[in-house]
């Protein structure tokens, strides 16, 4: 439970509008497909969105007076890191040109729009994956704005994110001083892999798979060797749960004693780059009958220096501050709630009472 003094920076809100503000910003050939992102076959049979999150005009999530009111106002949060909503889809087009046409046009109606609407609100540099070179012009071309603080990338690929086609996108991103972000939600979809056993027959499947993607991506970028060639980089896991993470780093550390010889450019336990480098977030956060378990794997993956608080506003399973966690030691709260997302984006590291 996050006490009532502390301020909450919430790393996962899904804003986006309610009319055409992103397609009218497409280039004229590509205004008539209009939002052609590849949709997940597997629809949530209880949907995505709250209904109570519902505005006078659009969905859950394209209000930001609405978002205010209901969601930043009764839970202290002073910051939020939007990662959009429906759009995620493009990183995994098969069309290179029109992806990246529409991550510009989402840019800018993200500066444009939500970005002016509160100082609370700060946004995310959507990133074509599947297309490098695109991918550093709009990282450069939005580094400089100070309310963007981060690289977004959807965690569905056909390359694990270790390998050197994604590397101009690091070095970018390092040269800019913004940390790269994947979250989830294009597994199995578009030009994506889908999950290691093969393909899902439901969306509960479907969605309990997703540390799958998560896990073979870390263990990629740890084994690749990124974080030795880009040392500033910082990598953030939104939305990928949390309780994988001791048993995959243990199976890693003690495979790399016997097999350094094939990754010599691994200088260190792979763990200790994780500590240093990777970021996760709290929802959905996983729920065992006994809260103390929880407790010992939030102790296992040093989550006072690894794990920020996020909300995954205004999804059905979304998290408040107040309950979407167990009761934590007041300076493990401060840093889920507040301290490490201030480290990481470049906020006061004092939050306000």
């Amino acid at each position: 439970m996050v006490a009532k003094a502390y301020s909450v920076i919430d790393t996962d809100v899904h804003q986006t509008w309610p009319g055409d503000e992103v397609q009218q910003r497409l280039p004229e050939a590509f205004r008539q497909p209009g939002w052609a992102v590849p949709a997940n076959l597997l629809p949530s049979p209880i949907g995505v969105l709250r209904g109570d999150a519902v505005p006078d005009q659009g969905q859950p999530g394209s209000c930001p007076r609405k978002m205010i009111e209901q969601h930043l106002e009764p839970n202290g949060i002073e910051k939020v890191i939007l990662t959009g909503s429906g759009v995620l889809g493009l990183g995994v087009h098969p069309n290179v040109y029109y992806a990246a046409a529409l991550a510009r046009a989402y840019n800018e109606a993200l500066v444009e729009t939500w970005l002016q609407a509160d100082e609370r609100f700060y946004g995310s540099i959507l990133i074509t994956p599947q297309d490098p070179e695109n991918a550093v012009k709009e990282i450069e071309r939005w580094a400089g704005h100070p309310r963007m603080k981060q690289v977004l990338m959807c965690s569905g690929a056909r390359i694990p994110f270790g390998q050197k086609f994604y590397w101009p996108i690091y070095e970018a991103a390092s040269a800019c001083g913004l940390p790269v972000a994947t979250h989830p939600g294009t597994e199995d979809r578009g030009i994506a892999n889908g999950f290691a056993a093969g393909d899902p027959t439901t969306y509960l499947e479907w969605h309990t798979n997703i540390p799958q993607n998560y896990m073979g991506h870390v263990v990629s970028l740890l084994c690749e060797g990124v974080f030795e060639k880009f040392p500033r980089l910082r990598f953030v896991c939104i939305e990928g749960g949390l309780a994988w993470i001791p048993h995959v780093l243990w199976r890693l550390d003690k495979n790399w004693k016997a097999l350094r010889s094939s990754v010599p450019w691994v200088k260190k336990l792979p763990s200790e780059y994780v500590w240093d480098h990777v970021r996760f977030t709290t929802q959905p956060i996983e729920e065992p009958a006994n809260s103390k378990h929880l407790e010992a794997i939030l102790e296992m993956i040093h989550a006072e220096r690894t794990v920020m608080f996020s909300s995954d506003y205004p999804h059905w399973d979304n998290d408040s501050p107040r309950h979407g966690l167990p009761r934590l030691g007041e300076d493990l709260a401060q840093r889920i709630f507040y301290g490490n997302a201030a480290e990481l984006y470049g906020f006061d590291p004092k939050p306000a009472a």
